[in-house]
């Protein structure tokens, strides 16, 4: 007897939406639905697999970025200085390179370093 197609309800596309932006593993998104393979879950669950990490990230952003303009986070407007702005930290003093020694020459034909 053949199993029942797969007929996904808004509850289960929620929970796989919220379960991929969490990072959880397709293996076990497909688990918890009742899915045996991922292929299957990719099939039937596509949009919410893309888009679940997405959001996620965007959201996260989206406060950090808040947090860094409004003054109030120093440690965070650093944070996004560091990672979007390619900002570093130098340690200590480094001469960008090392300049050449004078020669001074007299006018009776010596030359000291």
């Amino acid at each position: 007897m053949p199993r029942p197609k797969l007929q996904p309800t808004d509850e289960n596309r929620k929970m796989v939406r919220m379960m991929a932006a969490f990072g959880i593993s397709q293996d076990q998104i497909a688990s918890k639905v009742g899915i045996r393979s991922q292929k299957t879950l990719r099939k039937h669950f596509r949009e919410e697999l893309d888009c679940g990490a997405v959001e996620a990230n965007m959201r996260v952003a989206q406060t950090l970025f808040k947090m860094a303009t409004s003054g109030n986070q120093p440690s965070a407007t650093i944070f996004w200085l560091k990672t979007r702005a390619d900002w570093k930290e130098l340690r200590g003093f480094e001469p960008a390179a090392v300049p050449p020694p004078f020669i001074v020459a007299s006018d009776k034909g010596e030359v000291r370093v």
